[in-house]
């Protein structure tokens, strides 16, 4: 018996391996071959360039074209659904979850189209049971349709109209900016970014609920943090939290020595930056939220408990946030700290400012900054999502910007 259930467990365990490696095979080909493809023709194809074009390429992910091979297009929403196929398979290994007899469950579950395209990334733990047995009154759905109206307004309102600013400041030559303009180009992307993702969540978490599915929150006011700690903890928490049950917690967490635990922390967001694309930039982004983790975990999150004006702490995070949102943005890492030099060394015109601002975009800054919850810390969100005729006025004039707007598609559907 003991040798069978030996024999049993090994074969769990060869099947698991393969097929992790089989989807995250999949994921490299498509997200990562020509990510790769670049820097082995800029290192041994590089023909008559220079040791510097080299180096520029290389950082820019910019190819020389030499192999000639044919771009890989990616498909939508790819990290997503691999790493919730790797959920339900590492789920079934450990035993949390018995296995999907049906296909057509189990296909439901990777192909969820309100969450499939830009998450959140749902467990199968947390939703096996709504699979098969889920139901929906007049209540829940109705509580769909608000919760995918207030996500509509953040993404069409506000994420658009402080996109049109970010990317007309980013569309002109950053190496000539004044620092009054980077400044607000960052802010503007870093706003930007939260309200098209979260907006996306809600919007994703209000039509599951017309299905009778209850997917769990994946932001909490992300720029109320106080620390680089607290802001993973709040920011794509699916994400963060798909890391920490099979990544993290499996190398050891913090249940080991100080020195394994940094290196723990550091695996997990190198892998973070990798994951959201084939790109020097997101490494880098990936790498230094790695390291300011180990830095507050070692020495400055105490500097930061025993701080008495917290809203300091709040101002700190955001500003550092902020900055690392110029790397994720840029499209090189030569742009990032290009653009990044400006902010702090452009020289101060105010008068640039109305270059890119207009009323409307004044007033989703101050419509991002209040609802973000940086400003307010009390203010209640609950209670506009559940105001039906500030739902259906946020609809209206969604749909008037929709109809008055251009195409402009969520970022996190490039990931």
């Amino acid at each position: 018996m003991c040798a069978s259930n030996r024999h049993s467990r090994r074969f769990n365990k060869i099947s698991l391996i393969s097929v992790v490696v089989l989807d995250l095979g999949i994921l490299f080909f498509f997200k990562y071959f020509n990510f790769f493809i670049a820097i082995i023709e800029n290192i041994f194809f590089g023909g008559s360039l220079t040791v510097s074009d080299r180096f520029t390429n290389l950082f820019s992910g910019v190819g020389t074209g030499a192999l000639n091979l044919p771009q890989i297009v990616l498909p939508v929403g790819i990290s997503f659904f691999t790493f919730q196929a790797l959920s339900y398979v590492i789920d079934v290994y450990n035993d949390q979850v018995e296995v999907q007899s049906s296909f057509w469950y189990f296909a439901l579950y990777i192909s969820c189209f309100p969450q499939l395209i830009a998450g959140p990334i749902v467990h199968y733990k947390d939703i096996s049971g709504q699979l098969t047995e889920r139901s929906v009154g007049s209540y829940e759905f109705a509580a769909g349709i608000k919760r995918f109206c207030f996500g509509l307004g953040k993404k069409v309102i506000i994420a658009n109209t402080l996109a049109s600013i970010a990317d007309k400041i980013w569309a002109a030559d950053i190496s000539q900016l004044d620092a009054t303009v980077a400044w607000l180009g960052s802010i503007c992307y870093t706003f930007q970014i939260y309200y098209d993702f979260s907006g996306y969540s809600d919007m994703a978490i209000g039509l599951g609920k017309m299905f009778g599915f209850d997917f769990k929150e994946n932001f909490d006011h992300p720029y109320r943090a106080e620390s680089v700690r607290e802001f993973w903890r709040r920011w794509h928490i699916s994400l963060s939290t798909w890391f920490r049950d099979y990544v993290y917690i499996p190398l050891g967490g913090s249940r080991c020595s100080l020195k394994k635990t940094c290196t723990n922390i550091f695996i997990v967001f190198l892998l973070t930056g990798i994951w959201h694309g084939a790109n020097w930039t997101f490494i880098t982004w990936g790498l230094v939220y790695g390291i300011l983790l180990i830095f507050e975990r070692v020495w400055f999150g105490k500097i930061l408990e025993k701080n008495p004006v917290k809203f300091l702490n709040r101002l700190l995070t955001f500003f550092v946030v902020n900055l690392l949102w110029v790397v994720f943005r840029a499209d090189s890492i030569i742009a990032a700290f290009t653009y990044i030099s400006r902010m702090f060394a452009g020289g101060i015109r105010i008068l640039n400012l109305f270059t890119y601002l207009s009323g409307m975009g004044v007033i989703a800054i101050i419509a991002a900054v209040i609802f973000a919850g940086f400003v307010q810390a009390h203010m209640s969100i609950k209670a506009v999502k559940g105001n039906m005729v500030i739902c259906l006025a946020i609809l209206l004039v969604s749909l008037l910007f929709l109809v008055n707007g251009t195409y402009n598609p969520f970022i996190y559907y490039q990931f």
